[in-house]
């Protein structure tokens, strides 16, 4: 496996051309073309669109012309506002719905549906209640047919790096809310997939949970090397994990804007550069709130 060092500022070497000046913003941003990144590419994305049926006969285009490359070892957050398909993209992603127009390439290999390479973690975590901590890391491998050996040694390996093995006999409901996002994250890691997807997996959490749980996954993301794609409403959490964060418009989905992060690891929450960083996306993100809500006021007075 390869190894993302965190004392370092991220992956310069994944930097696309740039808007205008090649010169970093002051807080920390450099905006890239949203077409991804140039070069060998982990996760690919090709003209993604996707159509389904509203209301009546009517049908609503939420995802239109996807255009998307993550590195291997890069860990992607996406940002924007409510309904503009940011899970959708995730299900698309897992093979969990298929697009309507477009193609998921991993390591550019098609995928046309679901498969151990692309793992996602929800936010309502889908823990086995009737199982053991270890019984919930290890459902995963038995699907897969591993051998009872190598899935007792992986269970306790995963356990340990998320610091939960002395936890493997515990029932989920005897865990916190922390817990039982370490224990989804040990069963979706023991799988080792390629591109792990996480559909705002912090957002039920306190803030000290939640602070404690970036510092998990950041160390975890260093020591496994795998592609993260990370789903979040909040912007200042984007920064503070991601290498890039792509800046979604409002329905149908497309990418506005993509910025690399130029902040060196580890961040913080509450670091002022993190601050301006994401005071600099949430002006963009602003505009396709507005949107958002003018469309559901539009809908409001319709129904009058």
């Amino acid at each position: 496996m390869t190894t993302n060092p965190i004392s370092q500022p991220g992956f310069s070497e994944h930097r696309s051309p740039v808007r205008g000046s090649v010169t970093p913003h002051k807080s920390g941003l450099v905006p890239v073309r949203s077409n991804g990144n140039n070069g060998t590419a982990k996760l690919t994305l090709k003209n993604l669109s996707l159509t389904y049926k509203a209301n009546g006969s009517s049908r609503l285009l939420a995802l239109d012309g996807i255009d998307l490359k993550v590195k291997p070892g890069e860990f992607l957050c996406i940002v924007g506002p409510s309904g503009c398909g940011k899970s959708t993209l995730l299900h698309v992603i897992a093979g969990l719905q298929q697009p309507t127009a477009g193609h998921v390439l991993v390591d550019d290999n098609l995928m046309d549906g679901p498969g151990t390479d692309r793992i996602l973690i929800f936010q309502e975590l889908g823990l086995f209640p009737w199982l053991t901590v270890s019984e919930n890391v290890e459902f995963g491998m038995k699907m897969k047919g591993i051998a009872r050996a190598e899935r007792q040694e992986k269970v306790q390996y995963y356990l340990r790096l998320v610091h939960l093995a002395q936890f493997k006999d515990s029932y989920i409901h005897q865990l916190s809310g922390g817990m039982r996002q370490r224990v989804a994250l040990a069963r979706a890691l023991a799988t080792e997939p390629d591109v792990l997807l996480m559909d705002e997996p912090f957002a039920a959490l306190d803030a000290q949970t939640r602070d404690l749980l970036h510092d998990e996954l950041e160390r975890i993301w260093a020591e496994t090397g795998r592609t993260i794609v990370f789903v979040t409403h909040n912007v200042r959490e984007a920064v503070r994990l991601g290498d890039r964060v792509a800046l979604f418009t409002f329905r149908p989905g497309r990418i506005k804007r993509e910025y690399k992060v130029d902040l060196p690891r580890p961040r913080h929450l509450e670091d002022v550069t993190v601050a301006k960083s994401a005071r600099e996306i949430l002006d963009d993100l602003r505009e396709e709130i507005n949107k958002s809500l003018e469309a559901e006021y539009a809908g409001e007075v319709l129904k009058r």
